[in-house]
């Protein structure tokens, strides 16, 4: 018999590059393949796991639901998701209405549609650097070459600004554009964090200019930077938020909300069949939980910083920076970083890369400090092999 490895290579359309193993199981901050063997997860499944996997709370919710209603069109109203949706907009006050889809691209795919109803501008203004999704709005905006070249033409209109450039972003946003488009926190660009007064000049130049001001949250909302949403480390008030990830523990479930300064859309301008599905609300609402119990966000700041701090005192001529903000971590280095992420899970060590010479650090939030010790524990010992 085949192994999965060996059938997924053989079956899929070859988009994901193979790591070798096939996961059966997991636990808090560590999986399991196939064969038994245990490795430390520092992906969370690309930030996704936010609350552990096998997290047995997520899963009661899940099962319970599963029995009742799993499917149930927006037009139908339903409990579980007017719970969640009344959860995500008490952590988003002022923004005070949530539209609920399935994946972060599909967010950031509604908002930018949101943008051009509301302000009638086609013009889209994004960051270099900046990952948004894949689908063609969102890759539109996305802005690494070999993403977006073999399916150009994309959307016209959108430009790109050098990300935390004020003067730059000053001279793009005129009055053919509609949304700015940022993350807090660059996630796919390296984990390169937005300075404050860059996001600032951004919320302050889209309420002079008529323009509407997108967070793309999908990879740093719901505590993964130490507070509940990127965005509120600098203070500021976007006019819409795009998330996803860590918001359902894995389980595929997108949200964009959305705030005073955002026209409605009329019935049948947008929709989805599977958004704000029962099973997928009933997940985030125990994940949402989870998160707020037990202060995750306060968890990731301070186990952060102590990583952190560890990461930078590592004495390896390799290293070329340490950066990052809570759980979301990146070692640049000043080579290829593929050899030592293979090299690391030979060791039961999970990490992903950001860009060709980074190694990323997106651990669950419920991480222990003895588990994140042995990360980087491995990371010191590949450098120096």
């Amino acid at each position: 018999m085949n192994s999965p490895t060996q059938v997924e290579r053989e079956l899929g359309i070859g988009v994901y590059g193979s790591r070798g193993i096939s996961i059966v199981r997991g636990h808090g901050a560590t999986v399991e393949d196939v064969n038994g063997r245990t490795y430390v997860d520092a992906t969370a499944m690309y930030g996704v796991v936010s609350v552990g996997h096998g997290n047995p709370e997520v899963a009661a919710a899940v099962a319970r639901q599963a029995e009742s209603l799993i499917a149930c069109f927006g037009s139908f109203a339903n409990p579980v998701r007017a719970g969640l949706m009344t959860q995500l907009t008490g952590l988003l006050e002022p923004l005070n209405r949530v539209f609920l889809c399935n994946s972060g691209t599909e967010a950031v795919e509604c908002a930018l549609k949101v943008a051009r109803v509301g302000t009638g501008r086609p013009g889209i203004v994004a960051a270099t650097g900046g990952f948004h999704g894949r689908t063609f709005g969102a890759l539109s905006a996305t802005f690494r070459p070999d993403h977006r070249r073999p399916f150009e033409p994309l959307l016209p209109g959108v430009a790109h600004v050098p990300f935390n450039d004020l003067a730059a972003l000053d001279d793009a946003i005129d009055d053919r554009v509609g949304a700015v488009l940022l993350e807090s926190i660059q996630g796919e660009g390296g984990v390169r964090v937005a300075d404050g007064g860059f996001l600032q000049a951004a919320e302050r130049l889209c309420g002079e200019r008529g323009a509407l001001l997108i967070l793309d949250e999908v990879q740093t909302g719901f505590g993964r930077t130490g507070n509940w949403f990127g965005f509120q480390d600098a203070g500021i008030q976007p006019d819409v938020v795009c998330l996803a990830k860590g918001i359902a523990n894995g389980v595929p479930m997108g949200a964009v909300a959305l705030g005073p300064r955002v026209p409605p859309l009329k019935p049948g301008q947008h929709g989805s069949t599977f958004g704000g599905n029962p099973l997928a609300c009933a997940a985030a609402v125990a994940t949402l939980e989870i998160i707020r119990r037990d202060r995750l966000p306060a968890c990731a700041t301070e186990l952060g910083a102590w990583a952190l701090d560890r990461l930078r005192s590592l004495d390896h001529a390799r290293i070329r920076e340490v950066r990052g903000r809570g759980l979301m971590i990146a070692i640049e280095l000043k080579e290829r970083s593929a050899p030592f992420q293979r090299a690391l899970q030979e060791r039961g060590v999970l990490v992903l890369g950001a860009g060709p010479t980074a190694l990323r650090l997106l651990p669950p939030l419920v991480i222990t400090r003895d588990e994140l010790g042995q990360v980087i524990d491995a990371i010191d010992e590949v450098l120096a092999s």
